[in-house]
């Protein structure tokens, strides 16, 4: 079990880069945006069951074989950046629909958001390179059972995530409400999000291993 002062380093740390908008973030916005809290809240949960996988992965040492092995870390990569263009893709042909700004107006099934943002973030090569690298360096060796140190670790992140993402949320739920009030609100922001997706997916598909 890390010590207190290490746990603290953690949290600050994770905090600091839970904080900075990614596409797990922007996925919890437009959702919360479009469909209201819950659906942004069920975004966050898929988010964060995604974190877990590479939580698992990390324990058994997948993490280091997908960052050693350039195939592996390339097949991931473009795999997430397909993924993120299909998201896009998606926003930016439901225009204003997705947003609910009609009563005949389709929404995404709680189901499909919550298997989205699984996907998305268990498809996020750089939440697995987080965890072997940066999450190591607070693991103590003389401490005793490494593997539970890294679950503790893992845990402590996805508690924070929760936090964090759940903020956003619910931040971008209430924003939602004024843009789903107007249709023309609603479709610039769909396409909005549309384009930074695409732009997302491009950016992970040209990234190297290094970053």
């Amino acid at each position: 079990m890390p010590d207190g002062s290490a746990l603290l380093l953690f949290s600050g740390a994770a905090l600091a880069l839970l904080l900075v908008p990614g596409p797990a973030v922007l996925y919890i916005v437009a959702r919360s945006a479009s469909q209201g809290v819950r659906a942004g809240l069920v975004s966050v949960a898929g988010i964060h069951v995604g974190t877990l996988v590479h939580i698992a992965a990390a324990v058994v040492g997948l993490s280091a074989v997908i960052v050693a092995s350039a195939a592996a870390f390339t097949a991931v990569k473009l795999a997430g950046a397909g993924y993120l263009v299909y998201l896009g893709i998606s926003a930016l042909r439901g225009g204003a629909s997705s947003f609910g700004s009609s009563p005949d107006a389709p929404e995404r099934s709680h189901r499909r958001i919550f298997r989205d943002g699984v996907v998305l973030n268990t498809l996020n090569p750089k939440t697995a390179v987080f965890f072997l690298a940066f999450v190591p360096q607070f693991v103590d060796v003389d401490a005793g059972n490494t593997t539970a140190q890294v679950v503790v670790l893992g845990a402590l992140f996805v508690l924070i995530g929760l936090v964090t993402d759940g903020v956003y949320a619910l931040a971008a739920g209430r924003i939602g409400r004024r843009l789903r009030r107007s249709s023309t609100a609603a479709r610039r922001s769909e396409r909005t999000a549309g384009v930074i997706y695409l732009g997302l997916g491009v950016t992970t598909a040209l990234a190297g291993s290094s970053s």
